[in-house]
């Protein structure tokens, strides 16, 4: 019986969410936030188009090879003119570029649209680690939640953790909720990004960048400075851990005590 239970237990699938990269990924981490499910649905609507295409194009050749080589048509075609299939191959393009443009405008109005933020983080770059502010408890001129996240190395890592990408200090936030990532740099410009998130933020030195963002789910999710920075550049990971708000407020409260 306990062979079976456990023969059961092996041969059923688990389902795993992908927030980190893999070695050899070709596709997109799974989503955590709906904009970054519209991007993954606006690439496979895009690259539709694209296959049609491509289908569409290899016919044409194919046809034109086989009914118009030197055996089958000895006596070449002299129309140098066409108006009908030039308006066509003008309409149809223009009208392929209205569908992609459309979900397109929608998606950039949706990644730039900031709704009413609960909390607000101010993420700074520096050479080469990150720095975290949560403004919205601030009770001087000091943030009250305040903290620098630096890459752990490699030869202090425990079980389970990512080389390259787990950090001593995690950013903590509250799962369904509005968030704004405010985003600069100290020094160089850098760029704050988390696939899973859909957010990729430059953050430049003397300038606010903002971004939305509303996590959906709980989980841990892995970035990287995505702006070439310096001799470091590879060891600047962020880790984004979405959690129930009564953990959230736990955590801000130890954060807030600690200071």
């Amino acid at each position: 019986m306990r062979f079976l239970l456990g023969f059961l237990i092996w041969s059923v699938p688990t389902i795993s969410f992908l927030d980190a990269p893999e070695a050899w990924q070709i596709g997109f981490q799974d989503p955590a936030t709906p904009v970054m499910q519209g991007i993954i649905d606006l690439h496979h609507d895009i690259f539709f188009f694209i296959v049609a295409i491509v289908l569409f194009v290899f016919w044409m050749l194919i046809r034109t090879l086989y009914h118009f080589n030197a055996k089958r048509n000895p006596m070449p075609e002299k129309i140098v003119h066409g108006t009908a299939i030039e308006i066509a191959w003008t309409i149809a393009p223009s009208i392929i570029l209205v569908f992609i443009a459309i979900p397109s405008f929608a998606l950039l109005y949706s990644m730039d649209e900031i709704v009413d933020p609960a909390v607000t983080v101010k993420a700074i770059g520096h050479q080469w680690y990150w720095s975290y502010e949560y403004s919205d408890y601030n009770s001087s001129d000091e943030p009250a939640v305040a903290f620098d996240s630096y890459m752990v190395p490699e030869d202090d890592l425990e079980p389970g953790q990512l080389r390259l990408l787990e950090v001593d200090s995690r950013v903590v936030v509250p799962v369904n909720t509005h968030l704004r990532f405010i985003v600069t740099a100290a020094d160089v410009i850098h760029s704050w990004a988390v696939p899973s998130l859909g957010i990729k933020c430059d953050a430049v030195p003397g300038r606010l960048n903002q971004v939305p963002a509303f996590i959906q789910r709980e989980g841990v999710f892995y970035g990287q400075c995505s702006e070439i920075c310096g001799t470091n550049h590879a060891f600047m990971p962020i880790v984004v851990e979405a959690v129930p708000l009564s953990d959230y407020v736990a955590w801000v409260a130890n954060k807030i005590e600690e200071a």
